[in-house]
């Protein structure tokens, strides 16, 4: 009789005689470029839905998104289940994907979260924080400054984004960065819309300065206040848009 296994493959486990001869069991090798595909339909169609060109509840129909980026069905089918990981895309059996809706309720526990997480990144930024890194931040804030006085909130929306991302780049916490990526892409439409509240680019503006201020002074404790502080009057203003209708 033939033995089922017949040789040893060096990494704990054998090939059997009839694999050897036909490669009828050998996995199917990768293909060259196929994981690259995936990343870059991901994170194009991550970036078509934070940007607002599919809104919420609108299907992710396989064939046009095949179409509207270049890759295979089963790249897109990959990068649907990534963004689902994300909460950005939800997947329904026989129905197939959507974009996720987001419900009030849930975009206030999201940024209670991101609160206690972005609180931690900013002490340590605090306890990390270089000479010109501390520039970067003046900078960052004196043109957030610039963008308010000017009325030029879109500007101002990029910048918010821009110094949040630096404070947790000095940081160097890398789990906090991770988690706080996911919770921001899943607001990134209500962010937007609260930059554009009347009025709230002037509430939120001293807020960012104070924890730019509390990074360059080297104090933990002041840079973790004063960025809990200022999520915090986000979630305030939160509980108020439903009465404004401004939420989808």
């Amino acid at each position: 009789m033939e033995p089922l296994f017949d040789r040893h493959q060096g990494d704990g486990t054998y090939m059997s005689a009839e694999s050897n001869l036909t490669g009828a069991r050998r996995p199917r090798p990768r293909r060259t470029g196929e994981g690259k595909d995936k990343a870059a339909a991901r994170d194009a169609l991550r970036e078509a839905i934070l940007a607002g060109e599919f809104t919420p509840g609108e299907r992710l129909v396989e064939a046009q998104l095949t179409e509207r980026f270049g890759v295979s069905r089963f790249n897109i089918r990959l990068a649907l289940q990534d963004l689902a990981g994300e909460g950005l895309v939800e997947i329904q059996r026989n129905r197939g994907a959507q974009v996720r809706k987001i419900s009030l309720a849930e975009t206030i526990e999201i940024t209670q979260v991101r609160m206690v997480l972005e609180g931690l990144v900013a002490a340590q930024a605090a306890t990390r924080v270089t000479d010109d890194e501390a520039s970067e931040l003046d900078e960052i804030g004196l043109l957030m400054r610039r963008a308010v006085e000017a009325g030029e909130f879109r500007r101002y929306s990029d910048l918010n984004q821009q110094l949040h991302a630096l404070v947790r780049r000095i940081s160097g916490h890398r789990t906090a960065d991770r988690l706080i990526d996911t919770l921001r892409a899943q607001l990134a439409r209500h962010q937007f819309m609260l930059s554009l509240l009347p009025g709230r680019p002037m509430v939120s503006l001293p807020q960012h300065e104070r924890i730019i201020t509390a990074i360059r002074e080297r104090d933990p404790k002041e840079a973790e206040a004063a960025m809990r502080d200022h999520i915090a009057s986000v979630i305030e203003v939160l509980r108020t848009l439903d009465d404004r209708g401004v939420m989808p």
